[in-house]
């Protein structure tokens, strides 16, 4: 067993890329995985379960059909599950997404924008 502590700017300094969640622990089902945002995502949805944006750094929206969320650093937003949703953020943003283990980052629509899945940081 494992037992330190996790460092979140350690492990974002790890890597570049964006929209490329990396898991950082896992708790019992759910994964912790770390994200750098910038841009606009796909519109998608998780039909099995809900999914969680706490942002660490930066500013980001979450576009819904019927509305937006903005966040700042220290903010968190749960998108409930089945809710059509459409991350965007102008600058670079880094968040935490908590999520079941095997949730693919665009649910249901796929695409270019779908990042491999299990990969540790």
């Amino acid at each position: 067993m494992n037992m330190h502590s996790i460092n979140f700017r350690e492990k974002l300094a790890k890597f570049s890329e964006r929209w490329s969640p990396k898991i950082i622990a896992q708790m019992n089902d759910y994964h912790f995985k770390l994200v750098k945002i910038q841009g606009e995502f796909v519109w998608h949805s998780h039909s099995e379960t809900d999914e969680v944006f706490i942002v660490l750094n930066g500013e980001m929206s979450i576009e819904l059909r019927d509305g937006r969320v903005d966040l700042k650093a220290g903010e968190m937003f749960v998108v409930p599950k089945g809710v059509e949703h459409k991350p965007v953020a102008h600058g670079e943003c880094q968040l935490m997404l908590v999520e079941p283990a095997g949730t693919i980052n665009t649910g249901d629509a796929g695409g270019e924008l779908t990042a491999p899945d299990n990969v540790w940081i």
